[in-house]
């Protein structure tokens, strides 16, 4: 006879589409909160993540992957789950200021990254 368990559930996305692939990655204290679906870079020293943004000057000006759910890094270090490869809504995305989807659109296709509009 088989035994269930109850391991919690989980609410499906509206912006990644089809297969992914994800990691855990920290989010260093101080990031703030970062709402799911925003595009972020990786701070070249530490190896952490926080929102994109073109005129950073750490690494972290660079996108390098898309936040899988919402964390709140304002007072502490968090681990998170973000994607790392995998088709996208693009009009469901995040982008930190100075981003546009152009921008981010050609180093995200050398991740395996994919920027698309859904139809319908």
């Amino acid at each position: 006879m088989a035994h269930f368990k109850d391991e919690g559930s989980i609410t499906p996305n509206q912006f990644a589409l089809g297969h992914t692939r994800a990691r855990k990655a920290v989010f260093k204290a101080g990031a703030g909160v970062i709402e799911a679906a925003t595009v972020i870079g990786q701070i070249t020293v530490d190896k952490s993540y926080v929102t994109s943004l073109a005129a950073a000057n750490d690494g972290s000006q660079v996108p390098d992957a898309i936040l899988a759910e919402a964390v709140d890094a304002t007072d502490a270090d968090v681990e998170a789950i973000i994607y790392i490869a995998g088709e996208f809504d693009q009009d469901k995305l995040i982008l930190g200021a100075g981003h546009t989807l152009g921008s981010i659109d050609a180093v995200f296709r050398d991740k395996s990254i994919w920027l698309v509009k859904p139809m319908g």
